[in-house]
């Protein structure tokens, strides 16, 4: 595989000639995930050209819907890059919270802070985002059924070895192959999952309901389960529920739609609803799981991007967000870059602090959220009803507020 070239910017070469043409570098991305399409899109923007390869037989994205919220938007706008999510999706202007039959806790309001920071949220189905950022990219070539095997460092280049006997060789290699990586496992070594011990169950179906119109999204908690539904385009909803069980039974649940139903009994009856309205084919069920932080995300050309190098637990709904917090990152970071190894360090260094807050603040979250214990349960309804708003605020105000670099080089418009 070959790369383009552009003409050197400086330099007379001997004799009169021409001066050298300077190939441009080559970024190989393990994994067309959320991240691996937004990096391409961000280091195409700056002028690397990038080979992505994905272990999947077809470039159908998993999972239902997500947020894409204000920190991700404003942080793409510093590479004048516009996926058009409002068009696509839908701004939820605010978070209602919600006992499990319905009854109001407190509303989180977000359309005042994305005033403030230039970018509201938005739930968008995953296909959406993903040819959002397939078309933000150029279409960039991705390699499918591609599954890696290992990497290898030789002089300045990096060569990737996959499992059907294909090799590819690049100047860069950006591990965004997601919570199981190839490419971390052979930074890290073995590692352990942290299993908090739930179930996450997400869907995608049609419902019309009177409580759920202008952008509607509402977390409601039970005692060791809670339910989420959030209102997507048209009258489609995105809904997610989770349950604590033991963490071998979450990693391999094997129950149906019945028995989600059966969890959900005596719920509010929009949420009996969107679970009702839902074929069984279309609901999934993941495990809840993340990893320690990692503090060493690569050496030489290689480093990692979202899951692969931060997985963290959906409670503050950034995973997404983040991953393409750190595309752009990377890529100012390797903007005009002469040592592309000390600028992946760099990258690293500018992202480490918030990514580290983001998997901590995730992990703390989700044990309040899937608090079992009656009394725990009332103590938590009453912290939420009575904590001071600009409280609240604040913290929200810092996960949605893109930081940039560690230097301040990239400052958000």
């Amino acid at each position: 595989m070959t790369s383009a070239v552009t003409p050197a910017t400086s330099g007379a070469a001997p004799n009169g000639a021409a001066p050298p043409r300077r190939r441009r570098p080559t970024a190989l991305i393990i994994g067309a995930g959320i991240g691996g399409l937004a990096t391409a899109g961000t280091l195409r923007r700056i002028g690397i050209d990038v080979e992505i390869y994905e272990r999947a037989g077809e470039l159908r994205p998993a999972g239902s819907a997500l947020s894409l919220t204000a920190n991700a938007r404003i942080a793409l706008r510093t590479l004048d890059i516009d996926l058009d999510v409002e068009r696509r999706g839908r701004v939820y202007p605010a978070l209602q919270l919600r006992t499990a039959t319905g009854r109001p806790i407190r509303t989180l309001p977000f359309a005042h802070l994305g005033d403030r920071l230039g970018a509201q949220n938005v739930a968008i189905h995953r296909a959406e985002l993903h040819q959002a950022l397939l078309t933000a990219a150029g279409d960039p070539p991705v390699r499918l059924g591609a599954t890696a095997r290992r990497f290898q460092v030789v002089g300045d280049r990096v060569r990737v070895e996959f499992h059907d006997g294909l090799t590819a060789e690049g100047d860069l290699l950006i591990g965004a192959d997601g919570f199981h990586s190839v490419v971390r496992r052979q930074i890290a070594g073995p590692e352990q999952p942290r299993e908090p011990g739930y179930v996450c169950w997400l869907a995608t179906t049609p419902l019309r309901h009177p409580r759920i119109r202008d952008g509607y999204a509402a977390h409601y908690w039970g005692r060791g389960q809670r339910f989420g539904l959030v209102q997507l385009d048209g009258d489609r909803v995105y809904w997610w529920g989770t349950l604590n069980m033991a963490p071998a039974v979450a990693r391999d649940w094997r129950g149906g739609k019945a028995d989600i139903e059966r969890a959900y009994v005596g719920w509010a009856e929009e949420v009996r609803a969107a679970i009702a309205g839902t074929p069984e084919s279309a609901i999934i069920s993941v495990p809840a799981q993340d990893r320690p932080f990692l503090e060493r995300w690569g050496h030489g050309p290689v480093t990692l991007l979202g899951d692969a190098a931060h997985p963290m637990l959906p409670s503050l709904g950034q995973g997404a967000a983040v991953a393409v917090e750190d595309a752009v990152v990377l890529a100012h970071c390797l903007r005009q870059a002469v040592d592309l190894p000390r600028a992946l360090r760099r990258y690293e260094t500018a992202r480490r602090e918030r990514t580290r807050w983001m998997v901590r603040e995730a992990y703390s979250l989700s044990r309040v959220e899937q608090l079992a214990h009656p009394l725990a349960d009332l103590a938590r309804r009453l912290y939420l009803r009575w904590l001071p708003g600009r409280l609240l605020d604040r913290r929200n105000e810092i996960a949605l507020t893109f930081p940039g670099t560690a230097d301040g080089t990239v400052t958000p418009r």
